[in-house]
């Protein structure tokens, strides 16, 4: 997924009120920019930070610039979730081994009870796989990238409307997209949110599968790339 436009260059100032930063451009002009994350964005939002903002002159948005990339030990960070949707259809589009074979691929399907899932994958030939996508930044251990950042009453929601599609016959997929390019295992981070820690093993044991992958990632554009390893959750059935 390029970028629509090339990005910018600057330092981080602060984030603030979830979806908003001020950041000094390399050529020392200030300026207000969308923070499109509304995660604790631990370890992305230190003042002093690399950062990378694409400009868009769309009348319709309030602010002229969005922040898309942090730099942090030489690593570059997707901070923009919604990007990660993007990514994966591109991928969806060129095929994801164990996620190929369907005839029919359609984003943001309502499902359940005020719920839509990511992608709705179909064929004649197999049940319908609903496939949820995660975006993943945090880094809290050298290579080991962890969801969620924050307590997400919304993500525990989602595993148990994945479960309940199981239940009926359905798959139901979990992906999780490291939007980093600096790790290389992916774990859930139950000490930030137990309750979600637990609605993931109950979505495990389920029938819901996992799957993870990093990125490729520049100031061009953000492409999926290899598969992850997961650590699976203490009691949980697998992956």
């Amino acid at each position: 997924m390029r970028f629509a436009t090339p990005l910018v260059s600057g330092r981080l100032i602060r984030r603030y009120m979830r979806f908003l930063s001020d950041v000094e451009l390399d050529d020392e002009t200030i300026v207000k920019a969308h923070c499109p994350n509304p995660g604790s964005m631990m370890g992305l939002k230190d003042a002093g930070m690399r950062v990378w903002l694409e400009g868009n002159d769309d009348p319709k948005k309030k602010l002229d610039w969005g922040w898309r990339l942090a730099e942090t030990g030489g690593a570059f960070v997707g901070i923009d979730t919604g990007a990660a949707n993007g990514v994966v259809a591109e991928a969806l589009a060129k095929g994801i081994e164990g996620l190929d074979g369907y005839d029919t691929i359609r984003p943001e399907v309502k499902y359940r009870e005020k719920s839509r899932v990511d992608f709705l994958l179909s064929a004649s030939d197999r049940p319908d796989c609903y496939l949820e996508v995660k975006s993943v930044t945090l880094m809290r251990d050298a290579g080991h990238a962890e969801f969620p950042d924050s307590v997400t009453a919304r993500g525990a929601k989602h595993l148990g409307d994945l479960a309940a599609m199981v239940q009926q016959g359905h798959r139901a997929v979990l992906l999780f997209l490291v939007q980093r390019t600096d790790c290389t295992h992916v774990s859930v981070a139950a000490d930030l949110d137990p309750t979600y820690a637990a609605a993931f093993t109950a979505a495990m044991d389920a029938g819901v599968e996992v799957m993870c992958f990093d990125c490729e990632i520049s100031p061009d554009g953000i492409t999926m790339a290899v598969r992850l390893p997961f650590n699976r959750p203490e009691g949980a059935s697998g992956v």
